[in-house]
């Protein structure tokens, strides 16, 4: 949700999920209930910066903060550009929790790169708030967090409910605000990052759902990217898609994840697609993109 060349000012944000809202309220045309979820890695990257600009001053807020603020800031901006085309249908944005276990080995040894590259004297003072930092070598320090296993979506009977009272659903953004169980039985934020794919497969199972669109830049996974051999992939079995993907046709950063949560959702017995953003009324009740289904 920047622009294009990836610039990330409100304006910028704004214009892009202005041009989202159209072909979503195209599914919502459909018939279909209709909960969407969303990235955020560049709007914590953002609160990422002003804290480290600001930490002499003020002190950082924690990871999981910077998750629930963006939540709401890309609900808040969802809300009026759905409402705008959707004026007969009720519109809800719901901070979303993802639980994780305390336990997951993410969290004994971090790994997932998050936010810009600093000098080594920078990264000290984000190191004194009690920031794991690494030097990468020649670009500098930069921060690693754990990338934990999404086990359950918190909030899925409020969507639900939501769901049932004819609402359109913002939730569960950037995978979910990671938390832990204590053992007092309350939850508690950590700081880490949860994949946004894996956490829409989890939350569409809880809900029961019987599609998952997921929706990015290209109409369909593609096998042998960047070469002569590259071949956009059509419908296609959790099996078949598993295997290709064990090969190493898809990217870690980019395709993975996305091939990963579909078939986690299709083995579940539910039907994922893979399109883009502009085919995704189509892929709910037509083949279109790269369409996953149970063996």
């Amino acid at each position: 949700m920047t622009s294009a060349d990836g610039s990330a000012r409100p304006e910028d944000q704004i214009a892009a999920i202005r041009r989202a809202a159209a072909p979503i309220a195209e599914v919502v045309a459909t018939g279909a209930e209709v909960v969407l979820t969303h990235g955020n890695g560049p709007q914590v990257g953002n609160l990422l910066v002003k804290n480290e600009m600001a930490a002499h001053v003020v002190p950082p807020v924690p990871l999981d903060w910077c998750g629930a603020q963006t939540q709401g800031t890309v609900g808040f901006v969802l809300l009026n550009e759905l409402q705008a085309r959707l004026p007969d249908r009720p519109v809800a944005a719901l901070v979303t929790r993802s639980l994780v276990d305390a336990h997951d080995p993410g969290f004994v040894n971090p790994t997932k790169p998050i936010g810009r590259y600093l000098s080594a004297a920078e990264a000290a003072v984000m190191i004194q708030h009690g920031q794991l930092w690494e030097d990468r070598g020649e670009r500098g320090w930069r921060r690693v967090v754990a990338s934990p296993e999404p086990r359950a979506v918190v909030d899925a009977p409020a969507i639900s409910t939501l769901l049932g009272a004819g609402y359109v659903v913002v939730c569960n953004g950037g995978g979910g605000i990671p938390v832990v169980r204590q053992s007092d039985g309350r939850l508690r934020g950590v700081e880490a990052v949860i994949d946004k794919d894996l956490g829409a497969a989890l939350l569409a199972h809880a809900l029961g759902a019987d599609t998952l669109v997921i929706a990015t830049d290209v109409e369909a996974a593609v096998i042998g990217w960047g070469t002569p051999q590259a071949r956009p992939l059509g419908e296609i079995d959790v099996v078949e898609l598993r295997r290709l993907a064990a090969e190493g046709h898809f990217a870690s950063g980019s395709m993975g994840p996305k091939v990963e949560a579909a078939c986690r959702f299709a083995e579940n017995g539910g039907r994922s697609v893979i399109t883009s953003l502009d085919s995704i009324a189509d892929a709910v009740h037509s083949t279109v993109g790269t369409v996953v289904t149970p063996k």
